[in-house]
């Protein structure tokens, strides 16, 4: 994250989701206007990490191919021969995701669940750490097409990045006009190291009445009458996963009610359906994690961690 702050200025929110969705094996999905620093925040993140990175840029005429490769007939060989399309990576920036078409986002649905990709018959499996950062434009209809919900529920947490503050746009133009100046004590992390703190992250402890908590949360998304589906199962699961991030960065071996509350909207509100569309553009999934985090009751006798 502080790697990321030498580029980006006044979103450490964001970076850090960006590191819990990788520390938790998911994906990242950031929507806001153009201009904001969303690709920059993608090429900041992976550029700050020792692993592989690639980046596509979507198109209405784009196919599944070329994202997860294709076999072709080798005439020199005389045989058969795949090759491999830019999802085998770390970290795979999908620019303007809503810009392809249905059947090519759909191509993405293997890799981002199964972390691996089926083509005529045969699997291969992608190289971990495995993640999707996208983004996409929710202002501009020409030529998008809006992800389906299954697609949707494959993000682990959806995020936007916000116009900045005067301060913080000040800053960014004295540092556009700045030369760039290289920092030798940047510091990187490697494969191993996220295998390490993953496995630190798998090893928060959640107490039972925590885990109720969350499961109420999810199911209270459901029951409000204008929704379709509310928070899955898959949900709940990515809910608790990104409160143990959020307990991990600040320090704790333990999960408290906060980190769940802070986790909600990000990870719940582009999973809710309802039953007029309109409602995601006015942002309703937020505000419907907003009014069910004010409503569930929250565990309130000391939760003892002794007994871990």
């Amino acid at each position: 994250m502080s790697n990321a702050a030498r580029e980006i200025v006044g979103k450490e929110s964001v970076a850090e989701l960006a590191v819990i969705s990788l520390l938790c094996g998911g994906h990242m999905l950031i929507d806001d206007v153009p201009g904001t620093g969303k690709t920059l925040l993608a090429k900041t993140f992976a550029s700050a990490l020792s692993l592989d990175f690639k980046r596509v840029q979507c198109v209405p005429d784009m196919l599944p191919s070329d994202l997860v490769g294709v076999n072709f007939f080798d005439m020199k060989k005389s045989e058969f021969r795949f090759v491999k399309g830019p999802v085998f990576t770390n970290i795979l920036l999908v620019d303007e995701i809503n810009r392809a078409m249905p059947k090519t986002q759909s191509g993405l649905l293997e890799c981002m669940e199964e972390h691996q990709v089926s083509v005529d018959g045969t699997t291969y499996k992608l190289e971990e750490p495995f993640m999707v950062i996208a983004t996409q434009n929710p202002v501009e209809t020409k030529g998008t097409f809006d992800l389906p919900e299954a697609q949707l529920d494959r993000f682990l947490v959806k995020t936007s990045m916000g116009y900045p503050s005067h301060e913080e746009n000040v800053e960014i133009l004295s540092r556009k006009l700045t030369p760039p100046s290289k920092n030798e004590n940047a510091s990187h992390v490697g494969a191993d190291d996220i295998a390490a703190a993953r496995a630190e992250l798998a090893s928060v402890y959640v107490h039972r009445d925590l885990l109720g908590y969350a499961a109420s949360i999810c199911e209270a998304t459901r029951t409000g009458k204008d929704v379709v589906l509310g928070a899955s199962p898959r949900a709940m699961i990515a809910l608790v996963r990104v409160a143990q991030g959020f307990a991990a960065i600040a320090g704790r071996d333990f999960m408290l009610p906060d980190d769940i509350k802070k986790a909600a909207i990000p990870v719940l509100s582009h999973r809710i359906v309802f039953h007029n569309s309109f409602f995601h553009r006015e942002d309703m999934g937020a505000k419907l994690i907003a009014h069910v985090l004010d409503t569930v009751a929250v565990p309130s006798e000391a939760i003892d961690f002794s007994h871990r």
